[in-house]
């Protein structure tokens, strides 16, 4: 696992119009909490913050982070969340969350689908389900993916949480045993749908 190095400042505003201003400023609101400390309202670089995802994506992230004029030189935290506006492209807010090197979080890690499946190669198609995995397990223990192998996958075999081993180091939560990955048959031109349909027009002519 590695550390990724960002700064921060504590911000004293609050609200709209606080975050519109900081946001004015190429600053990007924010909160750091954590089970041992007070929730905190901090702000990162815009351009900092972006580059940071842009090269290590948001999934699974851990961070040093460095605040002006904190009490501890940095703190070690999770990128919990991120909140964007998908149409101007701009990140709104951030959630950062202290962490316990020796203790377990809960982080989200991308699923990477492994080998080559012979339902692929027969025609059908690859349909990665869950995209990202909710892990239960220490930072130092935490995968910067889960591979999942479908090289033994025919058309109409999935792969189900239940199926994936971590080892006893990682859990993965859940209630139901979901699928994650499937090869389904491929679409082909002129279906029943579109048949249906012809036969509809037909009787109405009629």
């Amino acid at each position: 696992m590695e550390l990724i190095d960002l700064k921060a400042e504590i911000r004293k505003g609050s609200g709209k119009i606080a975050a519109r201003a900081l946001r004015k400023n190429k600053s990007v609101p924010a909160v750091l909490y954590g089970s041992k400390i007070e929730p905190q309202s901090i702000a990162v670089n815009t351009y900092e913050f972006s580059e940071l995802i842009r090269k290590n994506g948001s999934s699974g992230l851990f961070i040093n982070l460095n605040i002006a004029g904190d009490t501890k030189p940095s703190r070690t935290v999770l990128l919990k969340e991120v909140q964007m506006d998908t149409f101007r492209l701009n990140y709104l807010h951030a959630d950062f969350q202290e962490i316990d090197m020796d203790e377990k979080v809960s982080v989200m890690v991308p699923v990477e689908p492994v080998g080559a499946s012979p339902g692929v190669k027969a025609g059908g198609l690859l349909q990665v389900i869950r995209r990202e995995l909710e892990l239960w397990c220490r930072p130092a223990d935490t995968p910067e993916s889960v591979s999942v192998d479908v090289s033994s996958l025919n058309v109409g075999d999935a792969v189900h949480v239940e199926d994936i081993d971590l080892g006893s180091d990682i859990e993965i939560p859940h209630e139901v045993n979901f699928t994650v990955i499937t090869v389904v048959p491929p679409v082909t031109s002129g279906s029943d749908s579109d048949e249906e349909v012809e036969e509809e027009e037909e009787e109405l002519e009629a």
